[in-house]
């Protein structure tokens, strides 16, 4: 039987898994990740502890196997894509590793707004530079880590970090995948899958630090005699490149050809929507950001929902007081099912994070709308669900206003368990949602790119098409969400003149300074 190993490295946890050649995952290992904060809007992580989980998560799932380690064919992983660490000569860490949760970078960000023209947005699909892209870290390496002013050499994610440290590969052998490059947002040529010296020189980024770029399939090393004996395989393991986070778990989704879209229903939302190329007028007129896909010609554009899933777990633990209870969802999705669409009138606007910096609704904070005597928990929790599904069709009315055709959604995560939230989505936002059989996400993809990258499978589209099958299917309700325009309608009328000010007025009394 043969055996692939994958694992995905995320800002909470790293996950380790043994597939085997048919597809099935026979051993798991998860470890949560280490995060310091060293000063006020900084987050640190440190990415050789990713290289010990990983190790501790190969030898864990090879005991919880049994497998022959000798079976194992391939090792793919994927890592953050909004993250950098830098490495010395000898390939190995020197800094510390920054992602996307990291705000040491804001003023910096600010001056490049206001001092350089984007004109990359014609290469890389994207026209605002924002803090969290990894081109911030760099420059914040290049100014300020002394360590990596000394001994620099590249720059690169944590994913393909882990990978090179298996193969012990020097930090001239640095590399990363098309995916995770793009990941970069800024800095790269998305047609033609490499860095863009025009770009990078604006940015005061030398090409010298950046890993060179590969497929995703490659072949980038094989394991080493040091890593084959912490991590219980036989050395000579091929190591392959691997993709980016985001992209893997869009893979994983199912989502292979353009115009198929994604829903990842988590504690922040995801949309992803798949495509063949740089829309223009998508770049221009709006604040998605475009990334290349691991596989060949499909590229997408994605935009978070903050609030997503922490609407529900926010009412359920700080209103209704019911944190932990297994029975809560069940009984309240009973009294929401009994609530027509719209809430009897009850709106949500779920900006319970804070709103977006320099738009008009900069100030806004969470707030229940329009309610009575008669409200009850039903109709606020159908409200809050409701209430999310109106973000995604902020996001959605522009996509398909520049062009895109979009029909269908696959929803994935914790979100997509939710009956009564899959069909509100279906009615509001009027297309075909789905939810699929699996749902293993990133690491799955890692497995396809593995056996495909060892000769042990002729296609990875294919592979993904066969394993990724629907569980069920919702249908738009036309009734719905003709009524569903009609609220949103007045939703967005509200919030675009007359809360601003209110939200602004009130902003202060959340602080009793």
């Amino acid at each position: 039987m043969k055996y692939y190993i994958g694992f995905d490295c995320g800002t909470q946890s790293t996950k380790t898994v043994i597939y085997s050649g048919d597809a099935e995952c026979v051993a798991e290992h998860i470890i949560p990740s280490k995060r310091t904060v060293p000063a006020p809007n900084w987050l640190d992580m440190d990415a050789d502890h990713y290289v010990e989980s990983v190790r501790e998560g190969i030898r864990q799932c090879l005991k919880k196997s049994g497998i022959n380690p000798s079976d194992v064919r391939a090792i793919c992983g994927d890592g953050i894509i909004c993250g950098i660490v830098g490495i010395g000569p000898d390939g190995k860490a020197i800094t510390p590793y920054i992602t996307y949760l990291d705000g040491r970078t804001i003023q910096d960000a600010q001056w490049i707004e206001k001092n350089i023209e984007p004109f990359w947005a014609a290469e890389c699909g994207n026209r605002l530079m924002q803090s969290w892209f990894p081109p911030m870290f760099a420059r914040w390496f290049l100014k300020n880590d002394k360590a990596f002013q000394e001994r620099g050499v590249k720059v690169m994610n944590n994913g393909p970090y882990v990978l090179s440290r298996l193969a012990n590969l020097p930090a001239e052998e640095a590399f990363t995948d098309w995916a995770t490059m793009s990941g970069w947002v800024i800095g790269f040529d998305a047609v033609k899958k490499r860095w863009s010296e025009r770009q990078m020189e604006a940015l005061g980024i030398p090409m010298r630090i950046l890993p060179k770029i590969v497929k995703p399939w490659d072949i980038v090393g094989h394991l080493c005699d040091e890593e084959a004996r912490n991590t219980g395989l036989p050395a000579g393991v091929p190591i392959v490149a691997g993709a980016g986070d985001t992209m893997q778990s869009l893979l994983g989704c199912g989502l292979v050809d353009p115009g198929m879209a994604a829903d990842v229903a988590g504690t922040a939302a995801m949309f992803a929507v798949v495509t063949d190329g740089i829309n223009e007028k998508l770049t221009r007129n709006t604040n998605l950001i475009f990334n290349t896909c691991t596989l060949p010609d499909t590229y997408m554009y994605w935009g978070i929902i903050r609030a997503g899933g922490l609407s529900l777990s926010w009412f359920r633990d700080n209103v209704c007081s019911r944190g932990g209870d297994a029975s809560f969802y069940s009984e309240i999705q009973e009294k929401a099912e009994k609530v027509p669409a719209g809430s009897n009138g009850t709106l949500f606007i779920p900006y319970l994070t804070g709103g977006e910096s320099g738009g008009n609704l900069e100030h806004a904070s969470g707030c229940f709308l329009n309610m009575t005597t008669n409200t009850e928990q039903g109709e606020m929790w159908r409200a809050v669900m409701e209430s999310i599904a109106y973000e995604y069709l902020e996001i959605i009315d522009k996509v398909r206003e520049n062009g895109i055709k979009l029909d269908s959604i696959v929803i994935t995560e914790g979100g997509s368990k939710n009956d009564l939230w899959n069909q509100i989505k279906s009615d509001i936002l009027d297309v075909r949602v789905s939810t699929m059989k699996r749902t293993e996400g990133a690491v799955m993809s890692n497995i396809a790119v593995a056996a495909y990258a060892v000769g042990d499978s002729p296609d990875i589209r294919s592979a993904m098409k066969t394993w990724i099958v629907p569980k069920k299917t919702y249908e738009p309700n036309a009734a719905n969400t003709a009524y569903y325009r009609k609220v949103y309608d007045v939703q967005r009328t509200v919030l675009s003149q007359t809360m601003p000010a209110t939200f602004k007025l009130i902003k202060p009394l959340q602080s009793k300074e």
